[in-house]
């Protein structure tokens, strides 16, 4: 995509490049499956009516206790969820089948969070207290994501486990219920609070998966007793902890400020996990939920292999996923949800025309597909007139109406609000993204690039600080990027912020010209670095970051396609030879705002100005 205003913006996210299932593709039998409809969820089954009622009220249940512990937290997300309730093995299996690669026991249930949608899976014949504890933990997390802007990563999983344990009865629900994870607490040694507030365990802990069990069930009972223990005023502490972050204030400083020296805290800690007398709050289930409202209606066979190639392609099993969506077309050529999966089959190999034939036909059929509104609008003809810019808003427009919390539309408006000059307008469409996600880094150092041109360089200073400090790798570098480009003046004398680099390496930055995808992974990368054009070659693993505004998202990357043009930085080391000029180990993939049009050079229509609903 060559327009300025669509290419993605200045933030990066570090993504591991997810390998295709090996092997030949089973096309297994999918089965009919039914449709249950609650307020706020979907759930597919293959087990019976009253099931799949059973699993959409308890998580209508899971969002009723954010409902009455947090009224001002929003519970919808732009990603909706959709659960797949299987009554076995065999069924959780056709859909999983990665999780039988592995020998060890199976989960009874998952959850996969995505950009664009976000599916559970759980296993009826294992529907027991404390089963789905793992889907659950997974959902909060989609909650609190949806909510704060940034949370320590103790704070993150503790709350996580803290509500994901939550046990469900007829008459009662129970929050803050004791965590599976308590028995790993037993006879171990704590982590020093000092070291649990700051670290993340996948990293700190890497290949000591015990330590990172422990960090988990401290994390779970510091949260527990934030809420019941002695002087934490039944929550209302942590409340105050939690304004403090989202309000910029360092962790470290707020945690004392609020709970005290840590020290003290861990201290009280012990005493408290050693009592092993865990407390939960009882709230009556009269929350109006009721199951014999929720509709109910069966799948053609057709729907049902469509809804399963859509996970199947999300879980990046493209083999799959293709020969399913080609039954359904044989079967119900006039379905639109397997024309968006083809459409999505066809971006993902780079046949951005096709993609886009089968992107306008799901849309035809279907006026509330908006993720095909959104990529057929977005693979709109490459020339720069006001027409097309008229296109692309209306575009744009149509899709955050048909889901106004879905945040990708809002970061392509405000960068073509920023080409046509309108700063203003610009910043306001980017601070909407970040309302709507304002756990993605790169919306907030978008708004800081937008305040930066707009000369309020000590704005932008204090965004690019606050996710330096916080993010690492490509979103940290990123944030740095901005930083460096801020006049001294702006920026606060005390903080200093630094790049972080790989160990002997070195740094090329430029634009990509061309990649080339060969066997085993191996991909050969063309950067145009001013007047020198310097090739690339991969060795071992390597890292890709991209931004968080790119427009297309995590869901549906492939450094294989669609990332020539895009400005990048690229970390090597030098070859034995000098037949290439590196084995490059990361690539940071990055973009300018685009430079701000000349509206007289393209009168030829004029573009209307709408504000999104």
């Amino acid at each position: 995509m060559n327009s300025p205003f669509i290419h993605p913006g200045k933030s990066v996210v570090l993504v591991a490049i997810l390998a295709l299932l090996c092997g030949a593709p089973t096309f297994a039998e999918v089965k009919p499956l039914t449709e249950v409809r609650s307020p706020n969820f979907r759930v597919l089954t293959d087990g019976s009516d009253s099931q799949g009622r059973r699993i959409a009220r308890e998580f209508e249940e899971m969002r009723a206790v954010f409902a009455v512990g947090f009224p001002n937290m929003r519970l919808s997300t732009g990603a909706p969820l959709l659960i797949f309730a299987m009554q076995d093995e065999r069924g959780m299996k056709s859909l999983a089948p990665a999780l039988w690669h592995d020998k060890g026991p199976k989960p009874a249930g998952l959850f996969q969070h995505g950009w664009e949608k976000q599916f559970a899976i759980v296993r009826l014949d294992q529907d027991v207290p404390g089963a789905y504890q793992v889907v659950y933990h997974e959902y909060v997390h989609s909650l609190l994501h949806t909510n704060f802007r940034w949370l320590p990563t103790w704070l993150d999983e503790g709350l996580a486990e803290y509500y994901g344990n939550t046990r469900f009865e007829s008459k009662k629900l129970y929050v803050g219920a004791p965590s599976m994870r308590v028995e790993y607490l037993k006879g171990r040694q704590m982590i020093p609070l000092d070291t649990l507030l700051t670290v993340n365990p996948h990293s700190y802990y890497r290949g000591k998966p015990e330590q990172i069990d422990v960090f988990y069930a401290e994390s779970w009972a510091l949260v527990h007793f934030m809420v019941f223990g002695p002087g934490m005023d039944r929550g209302k502490k942590l409340g105050q902890f939690y304004m403090r972050l989202q309000g910029g204030e360092p962790q470290l400083k707020a945690f004392h400020e609020v709970f005290g020296e840590t020290n003290d805290v861990q201290d009280h800690l012990d005493k408290y996990i050693r009592a092993f007398t865990f407390g939960s709050w009882a709230m009556d289930n009269s929350s109006g939920i009721h199951e014999k409202e929720f509709t109910v209606q069966k799948l053609t066979k057709a729907e049902s292999e469509a809804e399963v190639a859509g996970y199947r392609l999300w879980e990046h099993d493209a083999g799959e996923a293709t020969g399913l969506v080609e039954d359904v077309l044989k079967e119900d050529p006039n379905l639109g949800a397997a024309h968006e999966e083809k459409g999505f089959i066809y971006f993902r190999e780079g046949q951005d025309e096709d993609a886009w034939q089968e992107f306008s036909r799901a849309y035809e059929l279907d006026k509330q597909r908006y993720l095909s509104k959104y990529f057929k609008t977005m693979l709109v003809a490459k020339k720069d007139t006001a027409a097309h810019r008229n296109e692309l808003q209306a575009g744009l427009l149509q899709t955050v109406q048909t889901n106004p919390q879905f945040a990708p539309p809002y970061v392509q408006l405000a960068m073509l609000e920023f080409y046509e000059g309108h700063e203003i307008r610009a910043l306001a469409m980017a601070r909407k993204a970040e309302q709507l996600e304002p756990s993605r880094a790169g919306y907030h150092l978008l708004s800081g690039e937008i305040l930066l041109r707009l000369n309020k360089g000590k704005e932008a200073a204090e965004l690019a600080k606050f996710v330096a400090e916080r993010w690492t790798g490509p979103d940290h570098n990123e944030a740095v990027a901005l930083w460096n480009r801020i006049p001294a003046a702006d920026r606060p004398a005390d903080a200093t912020v630094v790049e972080e680099v790989e160990e002997q390496s070195k740094a090329a930055e430029g634009v990509v010209r061309s990649v080339t995808c060969g066997e085993q992974g191996k991909k050969e990368v063309v950067l145009e670095s001013g007047d020198q054009r310097m090739v690339f070659q991969s060795k071992g693993r390597q890292m890709i970051g991209f931004s968080d505004t790119l427009w297309y998202g995590t869901d549906h990357f492939d450094f294989c396609h669609h990332v020539e043009g895009m400005h990048a930085v690229i970390r090597y080391r030098p070859p034995v030879s000098n037949e290439y000029a590196g084995d490059w180990m990361s690539v940071e993939l990055r973009d300018e705002l685009p430079a701000p049009h000349a509206l007289e050079a393209t009168k030829d229509l004029p573009v209307k100005k709408e504000e999104p609903h």
